[in-house]
């Protein structure tokens, strides 16, 4: 490669660790390394292992085979220059090489859950413990795991091919530091190193503290110390992004491997002090841990694997019975409300021959990790510095579990945060243990009820919605009688209003200098579209359970059916004052002093696309001319109209000019599924104006290979911005790839 070549890369564990890079070998963030582990699952995550230098020594030559970006300004070495390919599939290689040699270079990141795999045990008399065999189908079906039972680790895998035989020295380049911020050498900070057999044990000591103990095995070498630290390493994506761009690292010692044409030599970096009676490592290892993701991956998704059916066309629950579910709920509603506009069928699913639908729900995995402090499972937002937020697992849940069938999931995510609604509020965020949630959400509690009927409607599971009927009682009562930030229904039109200052509690949520900058207090539209909604699925839920209990309780649950039927109604009515006929669209805010906000945002998009709509067709159309010729790009929607004086085409610079930019005409692709479900509600017969393959292009070739960016400019020709894989990014492209 005669260009640097700074696409990424990354790898996860379900756990929240995770390893990245680039393409070119060259570290340009501070979130690149190949062990960041999460201490505290999926938080508290911690750069322990930044990578190998690797150089080869060839017939009396030393030959460099790493690139590193140094705060002079020089690339010094430039190993990306003998660099002949990278692959991201099954995972990342690389491959650098001359006329007469070459090298490959492999990384894997087992899964975090480890059990021992009884049958293999007693058939083989093998007792290794396997990331993963015949796995459950979800997080949520596992009990609580052990704290040995979680493992974080990468394993490195070089095979070398050449005429004459080669000696590969690697230079381990380690740290200990929260995963945020920079490594910098200080007189306090130490390594402490033991050698052991074909091992070495490292941890940090800084000013007396000791920081997270790892382990690097090998299955051929010998081992020097050799301490030396590595100064002044520049970060060029943090320096485009305003942030601490310099690095230091320590180098322990480094290993020296004599290879022969065909040899090959594996690594194993693992967080913890090796175990007493663990083995040697073998030259197995890599091919056992790829083949055990492959079988993983299989298994949750109902693909081949042994004992596991081939995922047919359709994938699991009769095409009838969906469909016959959907019109029955549509009927039901229909009776009460004047008809809404059918949602059509869902296509079948893609077979799992399809390398696309393969490469998208593996994507979709990489964010569905386990969280210590709830026992449970949760949902990363984006990778690499979020953790998981409620809202945004609550919207990606359709694309991440319900699409692929992932249900046992689906139900424990839901679970999970209907557990802990307080005030009628679903968290937005979880804490570390021993921490409190966060509810600074407005509509998080929406959307679990608009996710739960989801479920619902796809599996027919009504004991669960006899558990959760409850939680849907409570936010129902909150939201009615006044909850947290002035959260309340207006008694005389039925709309659902706040007014906190300094707050943001909607999705677009950026907050400078203790300001929203996009202040949306009052009642915005997508809110009472999803509270809309909301009663719709209430009422409904409340009939099932009606026909299911003792007389007195069934006539109970009849009354708060017509109850929540009569809101409905006044909501449905009330949502006309968000019409602006000037426009053809809808305000995007009734402010509290009864002002209305005209700008042209993707919010009203929002409100077409639920499953309940209390808009019109001749509305619905209106919007949507709107938004494809105001908002639509190849990648999603902008969040504001290019022509508002407002607007933002491009997202650079600092924090505070970035979030400034984030709602003000960004690009979010996450907005593609909503457009995608209005526009087949609303224009049926119409082809639908938004060509996949950019999008697709970018997931398979661009920026993070294999996911697909949070944002992107709002001008063209549209760069990825923000955080390289984004779960409802990912989510919303499974939930519509079948179209």
């Amino acid at each position: 490669m005669n260009d640097l070549d700074t696409r990424e890369w990354l790898l996860t564990n379900g756990m929240g660790s995770f390893a990245s890079g680039t393409v070119c070998d060259v570290r340009t963030r501070t979130y690149h390394g190949w062990l960041i582990a999460a201490t505290s699952p999926p938080s508290g995550r911690t750069l322990l292992f930044s990578h190998l230098e690797a150089s080869l020594e060839l017939a009396g030559r030393v030959v460099p085979l790493g690139t590193n970006f140094w705060g002079t300004g020089q690339v010094e070495p430039t190993g990306y220059k003998l660099q002949r390919s990278f692959d991201i599939n099954p995972v990342p290689k690389w491959i650098w090489g001359e006329d007469d040699w070459q090298l490959s270079r492999q990384l894997i990141m087992p899964y975090g859950r480890e059990w021992e795999d009884k049958e293999d045990k007693e058939d083989k008399g093998d007792k290794r413990a396997i990331s993963s065999s015949s796995p459950p189908s979800s997080l949520s079906s596992l009990s609580p795991p052990a704290p040995s039972s979680l493992s974080h680790r990468i394993l490195i895998h070089y095979r070398y091919e050449g005429k004459d035989a080669a000696i590969l020295r690697l230079r381990l380049l380690i740290g200990d530091r929260d995963f945020h911020h920079q490594l910098i050498a200080t007189e306090e900070l130490h390594f402490s190193q033991m050698l052991g057999q074909q091992q070495v044990c490292l941890q940090a000591i800084n000013s007396g503290k000791f920081g997270t103990p790892w382990h690097l095995r090998w299955t051929q070498g010998n081992y020097q110390s050799d301490t030396v630290w590595y100064w002044n390493y520049q970060l060029l994506e943090e320096t485009q992004r305003g942030l601490g761009d310099r690095e230091d690292f320590f180098s322990p010692g480094y290993l020296t491997v004599a290879l022969n044409p065909a040899d090959a030599v594996t690594l194993e970096a693992r967080v913890g002090f090796p175990e007493p009676t663990s083995d040697i490592l073998t030259s197995e290892i890599f091919a056992e841990a790829l083949e055990a993701e492959q079988e993983r991956l299989s298994f949750i998704f109902g693909c081949g694997g042994e004992g596991v059916g081939k995922w047919e066309s359709g994938g699991g629950g009769d095409k009838e019975t969906r469909e016959t579910r959907r019109q029955g709920d549509t009927q039901n509603i229909g009776n009460i409300f004047s008809p809404p506009l059918p949602i059509p069928p869902s296509p079948p699913l893609p077979t799992f021959s399809s390398l696309t639908w393969q490469k998208l729900l593996r994507a979709s995995d990489q964010f569905i990790v386990y969280r210590a402090s709830i026992a449970g499972p949760t949902v990363i937002a984006g990778y690499h510095w979020f953790n998981d937020w409620g809202r945004d697992t609550l919207i990606a849940l359709p694309g991440l579990a319900l699409v692929p069938q992932r249900f046992e999931l689906a139900k424990g995510l839901l679970e999970t945060f209907g557990r802990y609604c307080q005030y009628g509020l679903i968290p937005n965020a979880f804490p570390d243990v021993g921490g409190e949630p966060f509810y600074n959400s407005i509509d998080a509690a929406l959307w679990w009820i608009e996710t739960l009927g989801l479920y619902l409607e796809a599996t027919q599971d009504w004991e669960f919605l006899a558990e959760q009927y409850p939680v849907v009682q409570q936010i129902h009562k909150a939201f009615v009688g006044g909850t947290r930030y002035n959260i309340q229904v207006d008694s005389t039109d039925g709309l659902v209003s706040w007014d906190t200052r300094g707050e943001a509690l909607t999705w677009m949520d950026a907050i400078v200098g203790g300001q929203p900058v996009t202040p949306r207090r009052g009642k915005p539209v997508e809110i009472n579209a999803l509270w809309y909604s909301a009663l719709c699925w209430a009422s409904r839920w409340a009939e099932i359970l009606s026909e299911q209990q003792p007389p007195a309780e069934s006539t109970r649950l009849v009354k708060q059916a017509r109850r929540y039927i009569e809101q409905a109604k006044q909501v449905q009515a009330s949502l006309q004052k968000f019409w602006n006929p000037q426009l053809g669209y809808l305000y995007d805010t009734i402010e509290p002093d009864d002002r209305r906000n005209s700008q042209i945002r993707p919010n009203a998009v929002l409100a077409l696309s639920l499953r309940h709509c209390g808009f019109s067709q001749q509305q619905g159309r209106q919007i949507l001319d709107k938004a494809t010729s105001s908002l639509l790009t190849p990648y999603g929607l902008r969040s504001l109209d290019r022509n508002d004086r407002e607007y933002i085409g491009r997202y650079l610079g600092n924090p505070e000019q970035r979030d400034r930019a984030y709602h003000q005409g960004t690009v979010w692709s996450w907005l593609i599924g909503p457009f995608i479900r209005a526009w087949e509600r609303f224009y049926p017969e119409e082809p639908l104006p938004f060509d996949w393959q950019p999008l697709l292009d970018h997931f398979l070739n661009d920026a993070c290979i294999g996911s697909i960016s949070e944002i992107f400019d709002g001008d063209e020709p549209h760069h990825p911005r923000g955080a390289i894989a984004q779960a409802w990014s990912v989510a919303e492209v499974v939930r519509h790839y079948r179209n």
